[in-house]
């Protein structure tokens, strides 16, 4: 059996429990160290960090310790996970922008730049489409897209 987060942790491991005292009544004992230690493997890798700080001990918990436990930790998870999505939904970053590289920009080709030059030239001749300005085309024009809105 493994835990898969739908509804209480504690319910999960009472139901180890009624597994582990049917399996007495076939004449298959299971210590109570071992059933806390199944219950620990078969927890989801949210609690992780639980599993570490209860193997981090010298202590052995009983299974009704273990239950109180689970309960806490569930609930903190939730807690966390919670106000986590509560901060990715407010979040209106566009994601980071990466710096241009100046060495690649040094390195291009001369020959393939004029060629640019060139078509850069005759656009520039014609001028921009919207404003009418030399030197400028459209799509560098800055309120090209609330000019476009309006028509």
């Amino acid at each position: 059996m493994r835990y898969t987060g739908q509804g209480n942790v504690g319910e999960y491991i009472v139901e180890i429990s009624h597994l582990a005292s049917k399996l007495r009544a076939l004449k298959l004992e299971l210590s109570e160290e071992l059933l806390v230690h199944l219950v620990l493997i078969s927890l989801p890798s949210r609690f992780n960090q639980f599993k570490v700080s209860y193997n981090c001990q010298k202590d052995t918990w009983s299974l009704n310790e273990l239950i109180l436990h689970c309960v806490q930790e569930e609930d903190r998870v939730k807690q966390d996970n919670s106000e986590s999505a509560h901060l990715e939904s407010t979040f209106k970053g566009k994601g980071i922008k990466r710096k241009k590289d100046t060495k690649a920009a040094i390195t291009v080709n001369p020959g393939p730049q004029k060629k640019q030059d060139k078509k850069l030239d005759n656009s520039e001749n014609k001028g921009c489409f919207i404003c009418g300005v030399k030197r400028h085309v459209k799509k560098h024009y800055l309120n090209y897209h609330a000019w476009r809105a309006k028509k």
